[in-house]
Parts: structure tokens; C-alpha cells; sequence
């Protein structure tokens, strides 16, 4: 594998096996790139003992080992995952809680619910009503227990060896099939590798998850239970599926044009600063739902039903439908409600509409709200056409105005969006052809500035 293929691999996020191949093949930068952005390798771990044992040379085997830096980036978490590890950890706004064998365990019931069977059917039957749960059996291990919840919230799983079994043992109590195949196959795995090689010592098994789809499309359960019946035909399978008879243990409902939306304090405040100060830190005046007097009611304004249910989606399962029809909506509510993850999912919805006429307008939204990467894809979209846009009067008071917004601008100043074409225009040119083409494309734009009676 080269080094291009390693990066693409990167890119898509297989991090671990990229990089074992970074070691295996001796590439020294890569490996030092992948442990600043969060690549761990762990003593005593199977992921780890592999890196270090296939390291083509010293210099890599010292490099892992000496590796204790803990930078902005590598503490950088993607949104998703970052709230379902914290919702795990700090168990806001827990309805239940398990003790087993002393050791106390708070949890969510639509979490649990969502993603075992088990626990949805036991939350229906032996435990209802429950709020502390004790689990005496012997043959509950706490640790093993504690992974598994990790398991159900997070998609990943860490476990010691010795309690591999435990744990393969719970899971299948829980009907958590994949889980144990993917244990199984680890165990396969660390089996080969320590047999191969003598005097190592592997204590701790790690699962990591594959892609977040599976856990994401459970979490969505509750997004499609907290629909009002009057909007549920026409989205994913609804209404014929089994969340007609699951119970999501709904604590907060929004009102939204008359419709009631039953959702979940823990999932719209872990999620939004906006909610957390609505709903906690500055709790205002709610009426209460009559057909369940404990569920308070809020109210929200300026907003359609139609949007709330992409804002819904996106905070239950980290994804939502867009298109051209509601971005613009969604992104402005996604400002409004402090939701930076569904402005970059708006920021890609947008970035696939560039186009000759529309390219101009995204502009200015990818600036309005602070969309760094789609300002950026949007004047690389502009490089490539800047001979029809200099002919455009909506590009032309674009530039001027752009100009006009740098504070106390004397004439030779640059202008940022003019700056940045050029920059496009003028990267990756290696060819002669490609001079020539880059420099009619700077012609043009000097022309403009020119016409505009702009230097810069």
C-alpha cells in the first residue's frame, strides 16, 4: 500500500487499519499525523501490540511508545459521538438506575429500549415502573455490564479478557447478535496474533464501531415515536412498524403549529446549548400535557412543523433529509438553536447545488453564517468560471461590496473574495497550457477590478 492509498484511507476513516500499514511499511510522518488526530496505541491492547510489533523499525516502535502528547486536535470529537459519550458518562436527565453486585449504573430507558429488545421488553414487564433496578445474579459481572451500556450508547466497546465471556454472555441475553460476532472475531483475532507472538501480553479487547448506521438508525426510533400521529405517514416506515407499540419514555414536549412532539430533555439539551438554556438553566412558565400531566408543554415560535422534524431527526440520529426546498430553513433554524453539526450537513446539502447561477447566493450564505468550507468549495466553484462571472452584475456588486466591508480600505488593499479566486486560479498549475488558461482567467478579473474602479 503507497502513501496515497494510506491518506485515502485516512480520509475515510479507518483510521486504525491505516495505521497499522503506516507502522508495517515504515512511514514515520503518518504515523506521527494519525497519533496527533487521535489515533491511540495502547500498551497491553490488541490494536496497540500489533503497531508495535509490526513497526518496521526502531524509530517507529519509539515514536508509539513515547507518544504522550494530548493536543487540541487529538482531543477534537466529532459531535455525534462526543454527546453519546458524554450522555453515557454524566447520565443527565437518567431515568433508571441498575446496581449490580454494589456498583451503581445510571442509564436512559429510551436509549436502552432503542437499541436492545430486551431491555425495551423488561422496561414493559418485570421492571415497569422501576426506577432502581437491582441485578443480583452471580453471574452479572459489573464490568462486563458497564461495557455493555458503553456498547448500547456509544457503538464502541472496551472490555479486559477476562471478561470477555461475561460480557459475550450479557450480550446475548440482551440479543445483541452483532455484538458478539464482532467479539468472537476479535477474540479469533487476538488468539492468531498472540500464538504468532510469543511474550506478548494482550489484557484489553476494544470494538470499535464500524460506522455509526446501525446505532444511528436505533436512535431514530425515538425520533419517529416523538412524531404527532398526524405527520408520521410519508416518513421512513411509519406508520406501519413497531413503534406504534414502543414506548419512548417521552419527559418534554414541543409544540409546534398545534402538533405535540414528544421528545427527550437528555437529547435536545446534550445536544444544543440553546435547549439546555430553555430547558434547564432558564426553565420558563410550560403548561402540562393532559394525557400525561408530568410531561411539560413548550411552546416554539418562528418555526415550521415541517422544519422541527429535519431538526428532530438530526438531534435523535445525527442525520436528517435535506434538499433544496428546505435547506436555507433548516440551516437558519440550525444557526438560531446552536447546532453547528446540522450547519455543516446544510453546508454539504448546499455545496452539491453550485451552479453557474447559484453560486454567488451560497457565497454569501457560506459567509453569513460562518460556513468556512463551503466559502471555500464556492470560490474554487468561481475560479473555474471567473470569464462568464466577471460578466455578471451579481458578482460585480459582490466584489464592491466585499471591498467596501474591509474596514478603513485604502485603494491598494486586497479584496478577501478576489483574493481567494486568485488563489484558485493560480494553485495546482503545472503545465503550460494551464498557465496560459490561468492567466486569461487573472486578465479577466483585473478587467473587472478595473471597470470597478478597484486595485488590489
Amino acid at each position: 500500500m503507497d502513501t496515497s492509498e494510506l491518506f485515502s484511507s485516512c480520509r475515510k476513516g479507518d483510521i486504525f487499519r491505516v495505521r497499522y500499514y503506516a507502522c508495517l511499511c515504515g512511514h514515520e510522518e503518518l504515523v506521527r499525523y494519525l497519533l496527533a488526530n487521535g489515533a491511540k496505541c495502547e500498551v497491553n491492547t490488541f490494536d496497540g501490540e500489533r503497531c508495535l510489533y509490526g513497526a518496521l523499525n526502531d524509530t517507529i516502535r519509539r515514536v508509539l511508545k513515547e507518544y504522550k502528547q494530548v493536543t487540541s486536535r487529538c482531543m477534537q470529537r466529532d459531535y455525534y459521538d462526543d454527546f453519546l459519550q458524554r450522555l453515557l458518562e454524566q447520565e443527565f436527565s437518567s431515568d433508571t438506575t441498575f446496581i449490580v453486585h454494589g456498583e451503581s449504573f445510571g442509564a436512559h430507558r429510551c436509549v436502552l429500549s432503542a437499541r436492545s429488545p430486551y431491555f425495551a421488553e423488561m422496561f414493559e414487564t418485570k421492571w415497569k415502573g422501576k426506577k432502581v433496578i437491582a441485578l443480583k445474579h452471580p453471574l452479572i459481572n459489573p464490568a462486563a455490564f458497564g461495557s455493555i451500556l458503553q456498547y448500547l450508547y456509544t457503538g464502541r466497546l472496551d472490555i479486559n479478557v477476562e471478561h470477555v465471556e461475561d460480557c459475550k454472555r450479557l450480550a446475548k441475553q440482551c440479543r445483541l447478535q452483532d455484538l458478539i460476532e464482532e467479539l468472537e472475531d476479535k477474540c479469533k483475532k487476538v488468539y492468531e496474533f498472540v500464538s504468532s507472538k510469543p511474550g506478548t501480553c494482550v489484557k484489553v479487547l476494544t470494538i470499535e464501531p464500524s460506522g455509526n448506521c446501525r446505532l444511528q438508525e436505533d436512535m431514530a426510533i425515538l425520533a419517529d415515536c416523538a412524531l404527532p400521529n398526524e405527520l408520521r405517514v410519508g416518513f421512513g416506515e411509519l406508520p406501519f412498524d413497531s413503534t406504534d407499540n414502543f414506548n419512548s419514555y417521552p419527559d418534554v414536549c414541543f409544540q409546534i403549529s398545534g402538533y405535540n412532539f414528544l421528545c427527550h430533555k437528555s437529547f435536545f439539551c446534550g445536544r444544543s446549548d440553546y435547549f439546555k438554556a430553555l430547558l434547564v438553566d432558564h426553565f420558563c412558565e410550560s403548561q402540562e400535557l393532559e394525557e400525561q400531566p408530568s410531561i411539560p408543554v413548550i411552546t416554539l415560535h418562528n418555526i415550521a412543523d415541517e422544519t422541527f422534524l429535519r431538526v428532530l431527526y438530526y438531534i435523535y440520529s445525527d442525520d436528517t433529509e435535506l434538499s433544496s426546498e428546505n435547506v436555507y430553513e433548516v440551516l437558519c433554524v440550525a444557526d438560531m438553536y446552536l447546532l453547528p453539526g446540522l450547519k455543516r450537513l446544510c453546508g454539504k446539502t448546499l455545496a452539491q447545488m453550485l451552479d453557474e447561477d447559484s453560486v454567488v447566493g451560497i457565497w454569501k450564505i457560506a459567509k453569513l453564517f460562518q460556513l468556512s468550507r463551503l466559502e471555500d468549495q464556492s470560490t474554487e466553484f468561481m475560479a473555474r468560471i471567473v470569464e462568464k462571472l466577471v460578466d455578471s452584475e451579481e458578482f460585480a456588486s459582490t466584489v464592491r461590496e466585499d471591498a467596501e466591508a474591509v474596514e478603513q480600505r485604502q485603494e491598494t488593499d486586497s479584496i478577501p473574495l478576489i483574493d481567494d479566486i486568485r488563489f484558485h486560479i493560480t494553485s495546482n498549475v503545472q503545465t503550460y497550457s494551464a498557465i496560459e488558461e490561468a492567466n486569461q482567467k487573472l486578465e479577466a478579473l483585473e478587467k473587472l477590478l478595473a471597470r470597478l474602479g478597484l486595485e488590489c
